[in-house]
């Protein structure tokens, strides 16, 4: 069987995709768990029995409750400097003055990454840290099925009333007695969200008929997606939330009198965020949330204020549950914040603490064989055992100082414990399904072997190769592989222990992946086989020049290879952007050698130089005479043959310096967007641009670029792509004006906000015609005619109408990323890749260079905190899954994407280029994606560990699981516009 390189490597890009996906459901497990809920209202634990014989405890039930009414507030993305802070005082006034002079209790409670809505909401109810795969379930959140505080409320009788984010909804299902949930995802709604959930609070306060509400408030996320922590709606928000807490906290002090418990408030964010007003990583203002307890049981708070204690946030699941009188969850790895019971007496402290610590023993022995050398469970041990002893001396009717002093000497004992288990335990809350990440391994090395053992073939002259499909699967091998094989899924899935993915498909399906890895297998060994077969080495090689390596050779290997063993530390992967700087400036500094070898090495040495100087003007030429100037015309008539010379030698000198305004451009792209971790805190002129006091100066630049974007993409487009441009980037202007982004010239201000979906909708009507145009001279370029230039012109509208989408999503202030992107690939084009005559790989590998370094000038790294969310919404009344999920991959992944297509259009339209150069690229862009991925899923396998492994390592696995998908998309592309062209081979 005959396969074209490009073919074969979108085949091998389909199964890597398979086997990246397998790697990630095993590397992304459900975190393990102590028991269903079904079964975690067990038996309560006594306080620990007394030494000696006759002396019992009298204390065997669950503590009742300290509150009567619990009240949590939770406004998400709160930071805890806006509580804090300076903006607290000057927004927050009487949330401010509770915290210091109130009858409460602060803190700052540290979330862990990810730092998105639902695995915050479920270590808040459950106390366990969710898995990282939360990450993405996040958009469609299942019942949660976990022993958690919501579920013990209900079956404890509990009348519990929500309002505000659906993702509660979905997550506790049948749950709340009342409720009225609000989507999260429509971000550029901030005022309705919060209305919607405000509208109840005056009925319901009234009422008598609830235990527990919950109020969960979206707006301020949103005005952080859409505009940042500093943006001038903050300030209005946190004043509403403000009045909001004060209407509450009031209305419940009133309702206490007499004997009744009292009530008691609790006031939380779920995540933070950053300073570019998104979530989901590490940072500091993303991790830090406040944290008040506000009740009348408190004693009211005397001296200075001092700063507020750090707590992890899965306490307030064990917190709340001891408040309410409920058991503490099975799963929860959060210990008791101690201060909010510090009024009531030493044995109802120690008995709470006692119970924290069984707890905690307890998932500790179900998840850790050796549990009782682990330090935290020997402390706690110690603990209980100087409890029974003060429980014989309470028991005894003594009441002196020693009592008290040795209560006090148990409480530290048990604090100590509690931590310490807390802590084992949070290492522990998942199980890595090692069976599917080594079947998933196996799969994606597998296709990179048949990746690099067909590279001489796949970029040979003819870009096809003999796939030899009989042999290998009616060979003995491959049988003998697969029962083998099928053997070891028997063996592992019937395993006692063992619990995986791979295990719960059915057995016609893990039989067809067994031989899918045989077949791969076995064709690894027919390739080696054939490679000694034919060791003679080749006359000639086609594709690459018959001299030694260039420099350009030698750089691209060592990029690549460096880039990939760089993957390996963690620092390496927060500033991953700096690696791909440095490679394209040394690219850049390259090329500008090449050059000045070509214009003067070659001239002065090699005679036919000045053929090739005026075959490349004579491309330049053909290029204007398409854009319809006629230069031949100009030349003979006005200008003659020293303005034609002149114009040859002003084209040498474009050519020489055009490395260096990439560079330059490059620079300027770098100060646009600080990205990474170390330096992101750090101005930059983003965010210059973003503040309010700068409006005119950002809606000025984003008209300029508009503008550029407009005369560089317009230049190969018909003339009714030209029209439909113009009038798509008008809307696009106008769709950031509507929002409050930019200004009109006659606008004074941002009064008439609006969502902007009317003139969104109407730059998507120019989007799908402009990509309609193209499609259909493909079409005809490919079924009716095989006229190349037809086939040209299809493609660069296609790209046009992704150059209009991007400027669509992207922020007012990343257009120029957008500008200059398309400005580097004019003059990468013109004055570079045409003059040089490099070859078709050798390009492809300086576009995916390219397209990697405008990931991270868009101002995206490896931490989900950078991916732009609200570009999901843009033109969306509602949350529509697929359309957000398509437009978010699309606004992260624009640079990549774009450069990838630019080099299909420009494979396409040179002429003198062999009739493969299209597999060619398709070929290496496969090859340039699966050599990072293979090697670093070895390299997360080994370092599953590591400290950083959440936080760093797994955020950088799931971007490099979507970009295979991505890549296998566009190889598709690819493929299909590589047809019809066997007849023009060139040997």
């Amino acid at each position: 069987m005959r396969l074209r390189s490009g073919a074969f490597a979108c085949f091998c890009l389909l199964v890597e995709a398979l086997g990246v996906a397998l790697f990630l459901r095993g590397f992304f497990p459900v975190p393990v768990r102590s028991l269903p809920r079904r079964e975690a209202r067990g038996d309560v634990p006594a306080e620990p029995a007394p030494p000696g014989p006759g002396t019992v405890s009298n204390w065997t039930n669950i503590p009742l409750p300290l509150f009567k009414k619990v009240v949590i507030v939770l406004i998400d993305a709160l930071r805890d400097d806006f509580v804090f802070g300076s903006r607290g005082k000057q927004f927050m006034p009487y949330t401010t003055e509770i915290v210091e002079k109130g009858t409460s209790y602060s803190f700052v409670a540290e979330a862990k990454p990810p730092t998105v809505t639902m695995p915050r909401i479920k270590a808040l109810m459950t106390g366990s840290i969710p898995g990282f795969i939360d990450v993405i379930v996040n958009l469609n959140s299942p019942a949660l099925l976990d022993d958690n505080l919501i579920w013990q409320a209900k079956t404890a009788g509990k009348r519990i009333i929500f309002y505000g984010d659906d993702t509660w909804v979905k997550l506790f299902p049948k749950h709340f007695v009342e409720y009225d949930g609000t989507t999260s995802f429509f971000v550029s709604d901030f005022t309705e969200v919060d209305d919607n959930v405000t509208r109840h609070l005056d009925r319901v306060l009234k009422r008598e008929d609830w235990d527990l509400l919950i109020l969960h408030y979206l707006g301020l996320d949103h005005i952080g997606h859409m505009t940042g922590p500093n943006s001038p709606l903050v300030g209005p928000k946190l004043r509403e939330m403000d009045n909001i807490l004060k209407k509450i906290h009031l209305s419940l002090l009133s309702k206490e009198g007499g004997t009744s418990l009292p009530n008691l408030l609790v006031v939380c964010g779920d995540h933070g965020m950053s300073e570019t007003g998104n979530h989901g990583g590490s940072s500091e203002g993303e991790v830090h949330t406040p944290l008040l307890f506000i009740s009348s049981a408190f004693k009211k708070r005397n001296g200075p204020l001092t700063k507020p204690e750090l707590v992890q946030q899965t306490d307030l699941a064990s917190t709340l549950a001891v408040g309410l009188g409920l058991p503490i969850s099975r799963n929860s790895v959060g210990s008791l914040i101690l201060p909010v019971f510090g009024s009531k007496t030493v044995r109802e402290q120690l008995r709470f603490m006692h119970l924290n610590g069984f707890q905690l023993s307890k998932l500790l022995q179900e998840n850790t064989p050796a549990y009782e050398k682990d330090p935290g469970y020997e402390h706690f041990k110690i603990a209980e055992k100087s409890h029974g002893n003060w429980i014989k001396l309470y028991l005894e009717g003594n009441d002196s100082e020693i009592l008290l002093n040795l209560g006090k000497k148990v409480l530290k004992q048990y604090l100590e414990a509690l931590k310490t288990l807390s802590s084992s335990l949070s290492k522990q809350v998942a199980q890595y399904d090692m069976y599917s990440m080594m079947v998933g391994t196996v799969i994606i090395m597998e296709v990179l072997l048949l990746l690099l053992l067909s590279v001489p073939k796949a970029l040979s002259s003819r870009a096809e190769f003999e796939v030899p499909l009989s042999p290998p699967l009616f060979s003995l091998l491959f049988y003998l592989m697969c029962l083998m094989l099928c053997a070891v899924h028997v063996i592992v899935c019937t395993s006692a222990e063992s619990l995986c993915y791979f295990c719960s498909m059915s057995w016609l399906t893990a039989v067809g992946v067994m031989m899918l890895i045989s077949a791969l297998m076995c064709g690894i060994f027919s390739a080696i086989a054939k490679i000694f077969e034919n060791s003679r080495p080749p006359l000639k090689n086609p594709v690459v020049s018959t001299s030694s390596w260039s420099e350009i050779n030698v750089l691209i290997l060592a990029g690549t290879a460096g880039h990939v063993l760089s993957l390996g530390a963690s620092s390496f992967i927060e500033e991953e952007h700096q690696t791909w700087y440095f490679l394209i400036n040394t690219l850049c500094l390259a090329l500008c050698q090449e050059l000045c070898r070509n214009n003067f090495f070659l001239e002065e040495c090699d005679p036919r130089h000045n053929t090739t100087v005026k075959q490349n003007f004579d491309s330049i030429k053909e290029s204007f005479q398409y854009k319809h100037i006629d230069i031949s015309a100009a030349d003979s008539s006005k200008l003659g043959k020293d303005t034609s010379e002149f114009v040859k030698g002003s084209y040498k000198w474009i050519s020489l310096a055009s490395p260096w305004v990439i560079l330059i451009c490059c620079r300027l792209l770098r100060s646009l967007n600080q990205t990474g971790v170390q330096w992101a805190h750090r101005p930059d002129f983003g965010h210059w641009l973003t503040s309010s006091e700068h409006k005119p100066e950002l809606s000025f630049l984003a008209a300029i670029s508009l503008l550029m974007i407009f005369i560089l993409v317009q230049r190969k487009c018909s003339l009714v792509s030209k029209i439909a441009m113009a009038l798509g980037l008008l809307g696009v202007y106008s769709y950031r004006a509507a929002i409050g982004n930019v200004l009109f010239p006659w606008q004074h201000g941002s009064k008439d906000i609006s969502k902007g979906i009317t003139e969104a909708r109407f730059v998507y009507v120019f989007v799908l015609g402009i990509v309609f145009t193209g499609t259909k001279d493909l079409l005809k370029s490919q079924v009716i005619s095989a006229d190349t230039s037809m086939k040209s012109t299809g493609l660069w509208e296609v790209y046009s109408g992704l150059v209009l989408l991007a400027a669509l999503l992207f922020r007012p202030h990343n257009l120029p990323v957008l500008v200059f992107c398309l400005l580097i690939q004019t003059v990468m084009t013109n004055y570079i890749w045409r003059p040089l005559k490099f070859d078709a790989a050798q390009i492809s590998v300086m576009h995916y260079w390219f397209g990697q370094a405008f990931f991270f000038f868009q101002g995206n790294s490896n931490g989900i905190a950078t991916v732009d969310v609200s570009a999901g919404f843009v033109g969306l009344e509602s949350y529509v899954e697929i359309p957000a999920i398509f437009l978010t991959a699309f606004a992260a992944y624009a640079g990549p994407l774009l450069w990838a297509i630019h080099l299909l259009c420009y494979l396409s339209s040179e002429l003198s280029r062999n009739s493969a150069a299209v597999g060619h690229g398709c070929f290496c862009y496969a090859l340039m994606r699966s050599i990072p991925v293979a090697i670093y899923i070895i390299l997360v396998t080994g370092l599953r560990y590591h400290l950083f492994i959440w936080s760093v390592f797994s955020p950088k696995l799931l971007y490099e699981g979507v970009h295979v998908f991505i890549t296998a998309a566009i190889c598709l592309f690819f493929t299909a516009m590589d047809q019809n062209r066997s007849h023009n081979v060139q040997d």
